[in-house]
């Protein structure tokens, strides 16, 4: 047993069940035994890889759709360049270096990068040691000024709740003690005010996820774009709207009960990407188009061609591997969906359609 798992059995015991919203701060943030706050769990000796950690390509990508972004809105300086939850920093690195030869668009930025882990902000500094950076604790932390954005799987870490739908209303799904052990119970059922517009589409026996703070994220990034211009490009696991059960756990690469391991397992669920949408007030957002298709579009193949010339052996084999693990429809190509929010007065960012 985890000693994160003791301190919960303790808690629950003295004061009833917590939502599975409370679970997962505790789970991912507590101060001594969050999983953010006292590892890296990125990359081979970590719990899971991210898209940057694949291949350079992903940020050279993603960075040069952003300065294509700035460029088209007449390159507003200075301009706020953030990146939420930037794990090791790579996505950012491979992202200055791909811009670097993008006129004024260094001198412009101000790069924020929007990270809550002491543990992967020390990695980061490592990182990015070459470029003046600010850390922020949250997006409300973020200057009111131009707003370039890129949050790759960062809204799936983002504590959820879970309902499901009984004749009487919604049971909130909670964490609770069963024979001195955590387990999941339902409270009793009550009309939720939030859930109505989606008594439509459900029936008795569904369950749903909502995230209250990617709301707030999100309100906290729409009010820069729609005052000040730039973009926020949200790529993540995910659909359109909630149904089912998603949260999960992986450690060591692995998947396992969520309630297993407590502060030694990575928790995520999917993202709600219309919950994002609503939440935007203000701003224009485009069709939620799936990994693969976008980084299509942005040319990834022919730069994954002119990157194989150079290469032979086990790298090239490697580099194969990496284009299709970001691409192919089987692997994160179609798992993985990108959307953009943009002000109503600009067009939407390359690769990205409204």
């Amino acid at each position: 047993m985890t000693p994160l798992a003791e301190s919960l059995i303790r808690r629950i015991g003295a004061t009833g069940p917590i939502t599975i919203a409370e679970y997962m701060t505790d789970c991912l943030l507590h101060p001594e035994h969050g999983y953010y706050s006292t590892r890296d769990p990125f990359g081979a000796g970590g719990d899971f890889t991210t898209a940057p950690e694949i291949s350079q390509m992903f940020g050279e990508l993603i960075g040069l759709a952003l300065a294509q972004a700035w460029l088209d809105q007449g390159a507003p300086t200075p301009f706020t360049l953030a990146e939420l939850g930037p794990g090791r920093g790579t996505l950012m690195a491979d992202l200055l270096r791909a811009t670097r030869d993008v006129p004024g668009f260094h001198a412009a930025a101000r790069v924020h990068l929007v990270e809550a882990s002491p543990t992967l902000r020390e990695r980061q500094k490592q990182t990015l040691e070459t470029y003046e950076i600010t850390w922020c604790g949250s997006a409300d932390n973020l200057p009111d000024a131009p707003l370039f954005l890129i949050a790759n799987e960062f809204f799936d870490a983002l504590p959820i709740r879970q309902f499901v739908r009984d004749e009487g209303g919604w049971r909130e799904r909670q964490v609770a003690l069963i024979d001195g052990q955590l387990a999941l119970a339902l409270s009793t059922p009550a009309p939720i005010a939030e859930l109505d517009h989606r008594l439509g589409d459900t029936r008795p026996g569904d369950l749903v996820e909502t995230c209250a703070p990617a709301r707030a994220v999100m309100q906290a990034i729409a009010s820069r774009v729609a005052g000040h211009g730039g973009a926020a490009l949200v790529i993540d696991y995910g659909d359109w709207r909630s149904l089912g059960d998603t949260l999960q756990a992986l450690r060591g690469h692995q998947s396992e009960n969520p309630l297993a391991s407590p502060g030694d397992a990575d928790l995520t669920a999917h993202v709600d990407f219309e919950a994002l949408a609503k939440a935007a007030t203000g701003l224009a957002h485009t069709a939620m188009t799936p990994q693969g298709v976008f980084l299509e579009r942005l040319g990834i193949t022919p730069r994954a061609q002119a990157l194989a010339r150079n290469l032979q052996g086990k790298a090239l084999e490697a580099h194969i591997a990496a284009h299709r693990r970001l691409t192919h429809p089987d692997e994160m190509g179609s798992l993985f969906k990108t959307i953009a929010f943009h002000s109503t007065e600009t067009s939407a960012p390359p690769g990205l359609q409204g």
